[in-house]
């Protein structure tokens, strides 16, 4: 069995698929691109630094997007129509599925990331170094892996027709209050102190690092939350799994 050559091949033809998939590609690219343009560009009238905090946060909220739903829509969706199912008696290997989801989150997340360094350059006259670009493509690409969890996660316990209303409850109330569509100074003060519970507020501090934006906690504080994000929502997903291969 030549291993590397089926999850290229699984990675690929997801990838394809989904791009297919109009009601997935255009809202997932669009739309960080389009609230790009209204509150960084529009609104703001080209103010350089308003646009430099809202290309780290914009780029954080698109790749989640992406990743949630990518997981948690598409899981949900194929576990009841029983794609995995199929999928299990495939000669694939054990973890070939998750590869070529993940491998489709990364690929949105780097369309995302490139889409709004071009908008934040051109129009919105933001200034960044070529270290400081790639560190914010870097640091999204990889943020979508906690989410990515989460979003399995939510894919192993709702169905099809649940999981995009369940899906938007987390994500949207979790941007705002991560302050991904503005600066946490602007909201109550009860709201800032609960930001770090969550994993966006994280993710966003770690790019906002990048930009001399953040709030100057410490990387390994970001870096260990994400992670135990990640290691518990797998776990939790892993096991919703196996149940339902009982």
């Amino acid at each position: 069995m030549n291993t590397p050559r089926i999850y290229w091949l699984e990675t690929r033809n997801e990838c394809l698929r989904t791009l297919r998939m109009p009601s997935f590609a255009l809202p997932a690219l669009a739309f960080p691109l389009v609230f790009y343009l209204m509150f960084a560009v529009l609104l703001n009238r080209g103010s350089a630094q308003a646009g430099t905090y809202l290309l780290a946060t914009y780029g954080v909220f698109g790749v989640m997007g992406a990743a949630l739903f990518g997981f948690g829509v598409q899981v949900a969706v194929e576990r009841g129509n029983g794609l995995l199912r199929l999928k299990r008696a495939l000669p694939l290997p054990a973890g070939a599925y998750l590869a070529a989801k993940t491998g489709m989150a990364l690929l949105f997340g780097l369309l995302i990331s490139l889409g709004l360094l071009a908008l934040a350059v051109t129009l919105a006259g933001v200034r960044l170094a070529p270290q400081q670009a790639l560190l914010l493509v870097l640091i999204n690409l990889l943020g979508t892996v906690p989410f990515a969890a989460l979003g399995l996660y939510i894919g192993t316990v709702t169905t099809g027709h649940s999981a995009p209303a369940v899906v938007n409850l987390v994500f949207l109330p979790m941007a705002f209050l991560s302050g991904l569509w503005m600066p946490l100074t602007l909201l109550p003060g009860v709201l800032t102190q609960l930001a770090p519970l969550w994993p966006a507020y994280h993710l966003s501090q770690l790019t906002l690092k990048v930009v001399g934006q953040d709030a100057g906690q410490p990387i390994g504080l970001h870096l260990g939350v994400l992670a135990l994000v990640t290691a518990v929502f797998m776990l939790l997903a892993r096991a919703r799994l196996a149940g339902a291969e009982a």
